[in-house]
């Protein structure tokens, strides 16, 4: 059955401004992803960030605003021993932040309850952290055709709602690869973000962190927010270091090419762990990370990859041995 087919003729679509939660980097109705290193402060800045917004308190560069509601989902905090202790710390208003209780039916990105939380307490900020863990058990964050539908999907819910959705973010071990090849999975995520911030630190400043901004799709790109952390986080001010800058590089020079090789094991390993995998779905996942054909051969010859013919499709798997260690 044809589908029938429908014409949007931008003459009649109403322009619409750009709102932002915190301009330029948490645009409102979007989605932004904050990404780091473990134990760089990703949480502590956004439970910070969360607590300013809970009593309407000024966010750096910004004016005070009317007090939102934000709705906080963590699957690696506690929330009793974490979340809401550090929440105090900043003086939260605690009884404008809120959790979806997913306990017996774990929450993922396309879950209608998110619309339906967003909805009922007329929040703004929708907070998920991290990433990996709502992406689904079923669904492989690395390939292209599974995650484009979950995040369009999620997308919309922003839209729709005219909520902000920030989620956070772990990075791959790929040093010296530029930010955006630096996020877990595949590379559609970072392209559905229209924001993407970077917390880090610079080799002269230990006690110094960063919060970098890696895209921005609606605004120029914002200058980089400096704070100190300890307890807790105090914002110092703006600063020139950038994204690329705080990864300490931004391309594939020097030793990278060893180190892209082992990012290739790491990753091949990573993809094959589920089972067999078309050859051309490992080489285009590659290509969009940056990673050469030549680099995923000597990947697959080191982890002793082997390989099928089914009619015109070559197949990978791990060799035997390997996956029956991991049973």
């Amino acid at each position: 059955m044809s589908k029938e087919l429908q014409i949007i003729r931008l003459s009649e679509v109403k322009t619409q401004e750009v709102k932002w939660l915190w301009y330029p980097y948490i645009p409102i109705g979007k989605i932004t992803i904050l990404q780091g290193d473990p134990g760089e402060g990703k949480t502590m800045l956004v439970l910070t960030i969360t607590a300013l917004l809970s009593k309407g308190l000024p966010l750096p560069a910004e004016k005070e605003k009317e007090p939102i509601t934000v709705i906080y989902q963590t699957a690696e905090d506690g929330l009793a021993d974490t979340i809401k202790p550090r929440l105090e710390k900043a003086e939260a208003d605690c009884d404008r932040v809120v959790v979806i209780n997913d306990d017996d039916d774990p929450l993922t990105f396309i879950d209608e309850r998110i619309e339906q939380a967003i909805i009922k307490e007329k929040a703004k900020l929708f907070i998920m952290d991290p990433l990996q863990a709502f992406i689904g058990a079923d669904a492989d964050m690395h390939r292209a055709n599974v995650i484009r539908p979950i995040f369009k999907r999620l997308a919309s819910v922003a839209e729709r709602t005219g909520c902000a959705i920030l989620i956070i973010g772990h990075m791959n071990k790929m040093s010296g690869a530029k930010g955006l090849y630096r996020g877990l999975g595949s590379i559609d995520i970072p392209a559905v973000a229209r924001s993407i911030l970077l917390v880090g630190r610079s080799k002269e400043t230990e006690s110094t962190r960063y919060m970098a901004q890696l895209k921005n799709s609606l605004a120029s790109v914002g200058e980089s927010i400096s704070f100190e952390i300890s307890d807790s986080i105090t914002f110092i001010g703006t600063s020139n270091i950038t994204a690329e800058q705080l990864l300490g590089g931004g391309g594939f020079g020097g030793d990278f090419v060893a180190k892209k090789k082992d990012c290739a094991v790491e990753e091949l390993n990573k993809l094959l762990e589920r089972g067999e995998i078309p050859c051309s779905e490992i080489y285009d996942y590659f290509e969009e990370i940056g990673i050469s054909q030549r680099t995923v051969q000597n990947a697959k010859r080191e982890l002793g990859v082997v390989s099928r013919k089914v009619s015109d499709c070559w197949l990978w798997a791990l060799p035997k041995s390997t996956t029956q260690q991991k049973s």
